[in-house]
C-alpha cells in the first residue's frame, strides 16, 4: 500500500489531536473539520479499502464508533451525526487508508450530501440478491 498521511500519523512522524486509541484503532480530530468535533477513525494497520480489513479489526472499529460518536455529541451539544466510509476514488476516498468519518450535525455546516436515488425493479433485486448471496 501506498504511503498515506495516516502511515506518518500512526508511526508519530506527523502530530495529530487522539481522542480514542487501542491496539487496533486510532481516532483523532480532522485537521480540516466538516464541523467542530469532526474525528477520524482508522485501523492502526494499513489496509486499503474496508472489503481488506479483517473482521477482527472490523469489529474493534464498530465496537468504538457508537462510543466516539456519543461521546462527540456531548462534546459538542450536537443531537444529530452523519458517519462516512469511503472506498476508492471513484467513491471520493482522499487517503486510501481505511478511514471512518464522525461528523457532528449542528443547525448548519457539517456534511452535506446529494442523493440520486432510483427506482429498484423487482426482477433486479432479485438478480442482485442471488449474485450477492452466492459470494457470501
Amino acid at each position: 500500500m501506498a504511503e498515506t498521511i495516516f502511515s506518518k500519523i500512526l508511526r508519530g512522524e506527523i502530530p495529530c489531536h487522539r481522542v480514542y486509541e487501542d491496539e487496533h484503532v486510532l481516532a483523532f480530530l480532522d485537521v480540516n473539520p466538516l464541523a467542530k468535533g469532526h474525528t477520524l477513525v482508522i485501523p492502526r494497520q494499513p489496509y486499503e479499502t474496508l472489503d481488506q480489513v479483517p473482521d477482527e479489526v472490523a469489529a474493534a472499529m464498530g465496537r468504538v464508533l457508537p462510543r466516539l460518536a456519543r461521546a462527540i455529541m456531548a462534546a459538542t451539544g450536537a443531537t444529530q451525526f452523519n458517519i462516512l466510509q469511503n472506498n476508492g476514488p471513484l467513491a471520493h476516498q482522499a487517503v486510501r487508508h481505511v478511514h471512518f468519518h464522525i461528523i457532528p450535525k449542528q443547525d448548519h455546516g457539517g456534511l452535506e450530501i446529494i442523493w440520486r436515488a432510483t427506482p429498484l425493479a423487482p426482477p433486479e433485486a432479485e438478480e442482485i440478491v442471488a449474485a450477492i448471496v452466492a459470494k457470501l
